[in-house]
Order: C-alpha cells, then structure tokens, then sequence
C-alpha cells in the first residue's frame, strides 16, 4: 500500500559534510537546503520540535520511525512560524486520526516551504551522528551529484560562533496576553505595568517558546518580551520586578550584547534563565561554553537537583553547554547535573537571586518534573519586593 502512495514522491538525497549519503522521497514537492543535521528522540511533540526557535539553522530526524499521525492544529504551536530547515523521517503518516487534527503535516510544511523527507534510515543516520557528531548537511530533490551536495554542505556556515538569535528575535515589544504576543507602541511601551498581574516580568527574546510565556502567565506575570539586543539601560527604565532569560539557537559566545545586558542586570532583580539563556548566564558569571559531540534533543533526559538529589526527567533541545569548572566565584553552584554524560543542568547563585536550567520546565507535550522551577522565580520576586 505504500508503495501505491509513494508515486508522487519526488527521489531526494541527504548528504553529510563528511561524505556520508542518505536517500529517501520528499513528501513536499521539490527543494533544496542546508543546515545542521540533529536528532530528537520524542514519541511525539513534532509540531512544537518544528516551532521551537532554538531550531533555527538545523535539519531535525526523529528516532521515532512514524510521524504525522495526528496531524496539526493551529494551538500546539511554539512560535509563529516553522524554525527548521528540514524534517527527516523514517516513514510520514498521510492521513491523519485525531479529533484536534486541522491539517496534515506536509500540508503544513508546504505552506511553509520547508521540505519533508521519509524514507531516511533513521536509525543508521542517528548513530552516525552520534559517533560523528552533529554536522552540516545538505538534502536535495534538485541535484543528485554526490560529490557536488557534499560540497554544498562544507560550503554552509558552521553553527559553531554563529548568531542566529538574532533571525528569530521579535523586532519590536510585544505584551503577552491572554495567550498571545500583542505589539505594543513605543508610547505605550512603559505603560505595560497598567495591564493585570501582580508580577511584571521582562522576557529577553532569544528564540523564546510560546509555553514558557504561558506557564509565566498562569502564575500571576505580566510579560513584555523584548528584542534580544535590548540594552540593561531600557530593561531599568521598565521596572520589572524579574527578568527572564529565554532559550534560543546558536552559538551562546556570539551574543555576546546579551551577556553585557545579564551582567549588568545580576543582583538588580531575581534573573531566571533557560537553556541559552542558562548559557549566557554562564557566560555572564566568568564561564566558558562548549559545543556538545551530538547535544541533547528529547523528552526523556534523566537530570538530578544536587539540592534535593531528585531525579527529574526532563524535555531538552540545545548543542551547547557550560563547561563544568569553567565558573570560578564560589557564591556560584551548580545546581543540576544531566546523569548521562555528567554535563551541567543548573547554575544557581549563593547571594543574589539568580538561577537558569538547561533543560525545559514548560515542556508540553512532555514531562512536567520540573514546573516548581516558574514557582521558584515567582517566590525570587515576592522575597524582593513584597
């Protein structure tokens, strides 16, 4: 029966910078492009994996070998539009079951131009990039010359030092409300402490996930997002009783205009950061970050609070990370440690209000170990000011 489907397939190549080809079909019409090949091990999520900015520059695999099932709907969404490259399957679901379901999902990635790909060993590609790293890649339903795409793929940028914050940062402010990012006027800009919620929080835009806005938002906050390169000046002139520090793509040693603004910021108000944002903190406090071989993208990490020894299983997407005795002020511990490869999870600071996690608290779907963190920003904010 498959095969029957597979007559409007188009042939497409995957070609590795090191050489190494994969061939599938393209479920998406024809196209061509490159970026960062990664793997994510998550039953499920595609939607959210797909809309998540901290993608932006990157060609996502699932390890699960059937995507597509449920479709997609126009809630489940983590930005305003599709932040991949490319989507590589094993095998694509054409038709969709599930009540919530509005459209397929090669519907969705055409209307996007973002091209869809099954028929991709997956498992073989997975443990290559495992063993290899993640790497630069080219896929293709234009060119099927072998050496040419490989060449394409060593011609495309590395993500290592580079800024891709700033491609997926808003441009202007934006108020949280209700759900949604709203614009706000200049004028109205320093008028936003007038809107309801007890706790005016600021959200440094990196690349930042519709579910953690929301979770902010379930807990009391007024949220205005601002562009990434909003200098600490502004950030003061808002008197926000927090600022958030938003996950995001990319090379953390290159944003360097944000780790000004967090430096600047730190013991000012309780500073709260996640996965980039973690890494900028760390950046911020005198550390140093690295390129992990492969990184981490899946629901399933095993992270232990070195507070509580807990053990939390949490939802994680980023290729970066602190070194671990890169951070030499005493009054900065780590709090949080990845028990697979011993990686840090968690920073936390003795004497001022600060702390960042790698990994997700708002995951949804996904696990939910880890929300007490937003409870703990919140109660940051009510220590300071009442």
């Amino acid at each position: 029966m498959k095969d029957l489907l597979n007559k409007d397939r188009l042939p497409a190549v995957l070609a590795l910078e090191d050489g190494t080809v994969f061939h599938g079909l393209s479920f998406t019409g024809e196209g061509e492009t490159t970026g960062e090949v990664v793997f994510n091990t998550s039953m499920s999520g595609y939607q959210e994996i797909l809309t998540d900015p901290s993608y932006c520059g990157q060609m996502v695999t699932m390890t699960y070998p059937l995507i597509g099932n449920y479709g997609i709907n126009d809630s489940d969404v983590e930005s305003e539009r599709i932040q991949v490259k490319s989507l590589l399957l094993k095998e694509y679901q054409e038709y969709p079951s599930n009540w919530r379901s509005q459209k397929s999902l090669a519907q969705y990635l055409k209307a996007g131009g973002v091209l869809g790909i099954e028929g991709i060993d997956t498992r073989a590609l997975t443990r290559h990039i495992r063993l290899a790293g993640a790497m630069r890649a080219v896929v293709s339903t234009l060119d099927p010359d072998r050496d040419s795409l490989v060449h394409k793929a060593n011609r495309s940028p590395s993500m290592a030092g580079r800024d891709l914050v700033m491609e997926v940062t808003c441009r202007k402010p934006m108020l949280w409300k209700d759900g949604k990012p709203l614009p706000l006027e200049t004028v109205d800009l320093f008028r936003w402490s007038d809107h309801p919620g007890r706790w005016r929080v600021v959200a440094m835009d990196f690349g930042v996930k519709y579910n953690i806005l929301r979770s902010l938002e379930q807990r009391n906050c007024t949220i205005l997002i601002l562009p990434a390169d909003t200098d600490s000046a502004t950030v003061e002139r808002l008197r926000p009783h927090g600022l958030f520090l938003s996950n995001g793509p990319g090379d953390p040693s290159a944003v360097g205009y944000a780790v000004d603004t967090i430096r600047s910021q730190m013991g000012r108000r309780p500073i709260f950061g996640i996965c980039l944002g973690h890494q900028l903190i760390g950046l911020a406090l005198g550390g140093k970050t690295f390129k992990l071989k492969f990184g981490h993208r899946g629901a399933n990490q095993p992270v232990m609070d070195l507070t509580t020894q807990k053990v939390e299983i949490t939802s994680q997407n980023h290729g970066f990370c602190v070194g671990f005795d890169s951070i030499k002020d005493p009054d900065v511990q780590i709090s949080h440690l990845n028990l697979n490869d011993r990686t840090v999870e968690g920073l936390a600071h003795k004497s001022i209000p600060l702390f960042s996690v790698q990994y997700h608290p708002e995951a949804s779907p996904g696990p939910h170990d880890a929300g007490y963190l937003f409870d703990r920003f919140v109660g940051m904010m009510e220590k300071q000011w009442g």
